[in-house]
């Protein structure tokens, strides 16, 4: 047998990750945040794209759509009880390189009170670190307290507290320690009052002086904190020297106080969600869904640009980068179009199918998995799970995240229908609620009632919805009922 080298032909498939298709794949799971930012490094790097503001969209009616697909196209879509989609108001719009967010004729006046400029106004204010340096500044006239001060602020801690030994911090500035206790409770009076404290009851008693209600039965309490944490309330009455009614008053009056006065002082705002689907209730009790034109970018491919310049290049690689950036643009626009159909497409999906919750509310929440919407809309799951992350709609009943809709089945009893997770917490809650001192409901109790209304449940499961809302235990519950009854 002969060796030596030999040239085969062989056919197979396999499947290829394009960088385009990466980039598809990753805008349509991108928020739309995250995708303007995106286009905004686009426009800067290519230069065949432009930001589009100076199209005009003109709407006018449509004639119905019997398929999701058209409608889809239009960007907006009616959603009524029965299973057909129609389209409420479609866009007329010059050319069809450009991708521009469809908006319905009229619809944009119930979400168009649009205040963010008044948050853009608003600079960011001082650090919580600033403004008690400028405190120290304000209050202390000695050089030496303003240093103390200062080396006081620079050991505290984030949640306010201050671990602190004062003999050795007296030693290292050469002073005495009570000056450096001094200069620490006339800090503690600073805004936020409560700061550079050792403790929890320290904190408390703080603010407590500060509004002057530390009175001697309230001294008792704070010495006694152990004690309300184990929520041992017949105790506390007896070492306090005060009745129920009293010692509620009391815990109430604790509960407004801030035990860490320090946390949260140097967070940034929080970020107001921008929704990428709006919803609207019609006059013919339907519902119609439109992207949202304030979130999404306006681009377009400078077609007449790239002409003259093919025009003028003389170069190989110039022409090369001419060609490669066109192409880039023209899949971004794509990209862009396509993203914004399926998040159309399938929030549409959502609606439809749990039109009940939006009628009637969390009770009527229907089960609902990725696959039921994937085959409806005939995507793949993974592409149904992309486009429902970090996706938010506008609807009737607040600002959700389309993640919401998709909660698991617990099977009815008797082979009756099953009903959503969601929806069975949202009775346990009511029930918990609607609770007197008199009628606490064990766990047991619950499921019970549960079946009664024909929801098969098991007592652990309700157990753990109980306990993922923070809902003490039946015990626990009737403790504090028979304090603030």
């Amino acid at each position: 047998m002969a060796i030596g080298p030999r040239l085969d032909l062989r056919q197979s498939q396999s499947l290829v990750m394009t960088p385009q298709l990466r980039q598809a794949i990753k805008l349509l799971q991108s928020s739309n945040m995250e995708v303007i930012a995106f286009v905004e490094e686009e426009l800067e790097r290519n230069p065949l794209l432009e930001r589009d503001e100076t199209r005009t969209v003109v709407a006018e009616p449509a004639a119905p759509l019997q398929d999701a697909a058209s409608a889809v196209a239009a960007g907006t879509m009616a959603v009524g009880d029965s299973s057909a989609l129609d389209v409420d108001y479609s866009n007329v719009v010059d050319e069809g390189e450009a991708y521009t967010p469809s908006m319905g004729a009229g619809g944009r006046a119930d979400f168009s009170d649009d205040l963010s400029g008044i948050d853009e106004m608003a600079g960011q204010g001082p650090s919580l670190r600033e403004r008690l340096a400028e405190q120290i500044r304000l209050n202390f006239d000695d050089a030496r307290d303003r240093l103390i001060g200062s080396a006081l602020l620079a050991m505290l801690e984030p949640s306010g507290r201050l671990t602190l030994d004062a003999r050795a911090l007296a030693e290292r500035l050469g002073c005495e320690v009570d000056v450096v206790e001094a200069v620490r409770r006339a800090m503690q009076r600073f805004e936020p009052t409560g700061m550079f404290c050792a403790d929890l009851r320290e904190c408390l008693a703080v603010q407590l002086q500060e509004a002057g209600r530390c009175d001697p039965f309230m001294e008792r309490l704070l010495d006694h904190l152990p004690m309300l944490g184990r929520r041992d309330y017949r105790g506390l009455m007896e070492v306090c020297g005060v009745d129920h009614e009293d010692l509620t008053e009391m815990i109430a009056e604790l509960k407004r106080l801030d035990p860490k006065p320090g946390a949260g002082g140097d967070e940034p705002p929080l970020t107001a969600i921008q929704p990428d689907v709006l919803m609207r209730p019609t006059p013919d009790g339907n519902w119609v869904l439109e992207l949202n034109p304030d979130t999404l970018p306006r681009v377009l491919v400078n077609r007449g640009f790239a002409a003259r310049a093919v025009v003028s290049l003389r170069d190989r690689e110039q022409k090369s980068f001419l060609a490669e950036q066109l192409q880039s643009a023209n899949w971004l626009v794509k990209s862009l179009e396509q993203r914004a159909n399926t998040i159309l497409k399938v929030a549409s999906e959502i609606v439809r199918r749990q039109d009940g919750f939006f009628r009637h509310g969390v009770a009527f929440l229907r089960p609902l998995i990725l696959r039921d919407v994937a085959e409806a809309v005939e995507m793949h799951e993974s592409t149904v799970s992309r486009v429902t992350a970090n996706k938010y709609m506008a609807t009737p009943r607040g600002m959700l995240e389309l993640k919401y809709f998709f909660t698991t089945a617990i099977q009815g009893t008797a082979g009756g229908e099953s009903v959503s997770a969601e929806a069975v917490r949202h009775r346990i809650r009511g029930m918990v609620q609607a609770e007197t001192a008199d009628s606490v409901l064990s766990d047991d109790a619950i499921v019970l009632r549960l079946r009664e209304e024909g929801v098969d449940i098991a007592r652990r499961t309700v157990a753990k919805y109980r306990e993922a809302m923070r809902i003490p235990s039946s015990v626990q519950r009737k403790r504090d009922k028979a304090v603030t009854a």
